[in-house]
This record gives structure tokens, C-alpha cells and sequence, in this order.
């Protein structure tokens, strides 16, 4: 499972568009309709997604995290994403 994951190409995904996918293939294996071959196709391409989603996650935390504020709480700047 691990390799197919890796194969499958979402990085070019929005949140949004990975959010709306996933939530597509959770649906679709809750009603139990799908054939056991494409649920487990499903089910890859659903962890595909949600790493993706975590990568882009992950990186919004880390800028806002970066955002610099003076005594009184007002934005004073930004760091790079890199640099401390």
C-alpha cells in the first residue's frame, strides 16, 4: 500500500480540491457499495490526500507561527519561514 501511496500525484491539489475529494471517498466507502478492489484504490488515493492536505497544513501553521507582534499585539512583521 505504502508504494501505491507514494505513486499517487495530489501535490498539485488546493486544500480545497484535497478537502472536497476526500470527503467524496469517505462517503463513498461509508456506503459500503463499492467493490472491495476500489476501496482499497479508493482508500490509497484517500491517504494520499490526506497527507497532502497535512503537508499544506503543516506549512500555514509554520507562517503564522512566523508573524511577529509588539507588546500590544499589533503585527509588527514577519519571519521568513526559514530563519529565527
Amino acid at each position: 500500500m505504502t508504494e501505491t501511496t507514494d505513486t499517487i500525484d495530489v501535490s498539485g491539489y488546493s486544500f480545497e480540491k484535497a478537502v472536497a475529494e476526500l470527503e467524496s471517498i469517505v462517503a463513498r466507502l461509508e456506503r459500503g457499495d463499492v467493490a472491495l478492489d476500489e476501496s482499497i484504490a479508493i482508500y490509497e488515493r484517500g491517504e494520499a490526500l490526506k497527507k497532502h492536505c497535512e503537508k499544506l497544513l503543516n506549512a500555514a501553521e509554520n507562517r503564522i507561527e512566523k508573524i511577529r507582534l509588539d507588546r500590544a499585539g499589533k503585527v509588527q512583521g514577519v519571519e521568513p519561514l526559514d530563519g529565527e
